[in-house]
């Protein structure tokens, strides 16, 4: 495909903003103008820390599995399934043993993802 600024590929390593969320998972993100993505890879076995922030975000697992904790729920998730937090809801995610690869979208976009950096941000 030829290099266009508004189309991307999920493979594309070095492309997107990149923020490590935390020890063996990171993040290539992707800005809009209401909404954005972020592709986050986990390495098996890693967990983010629990967060919340007020945007909406919904989660697509690509590849592997996962624990999606949200509130005081544990959820397991494999690839294909899809997943709505409200703002302001407690949530992390526990990769699987094979790790997995998260498509996040957020709306609107959330201001601490729009450069790189690391950690989670929210409360």
């Amino acid at each position: 495909m030829a290099k266009h600024p508004e189309f991307h590929n999920l493979d594309d390593e070095g492309a997107g903003i990149l923020r490590q969320l935390t020890e063996g998972l990171s993040a290539r993100i992707f800005v809009g103008e209401q909404a954005m993505i972020s592709i986050v890879d986990a390495a098996p076995n890693s967990q983010g820390t629990m967060h919340h922030h007020p945007e909406e975000q919904w989660g697509v697992m690509l590849e592997g599995s996962a624990v999606r904790v949200q509130g005081d729920e544990e959820i397991p998730v494999k690839k294909g399934d899809f997943w709505r937090t409200p703002g302001n809801v407690p949530h992390t995610l526990k990769a699987g043993p094979e790790g997995c690869r998260v498509l996040d979208i957020f709306a609107p976009p959330r201001a601490e993802y729009k450069k790189p950096g690391s950690g989670f941000g929210g409360g």
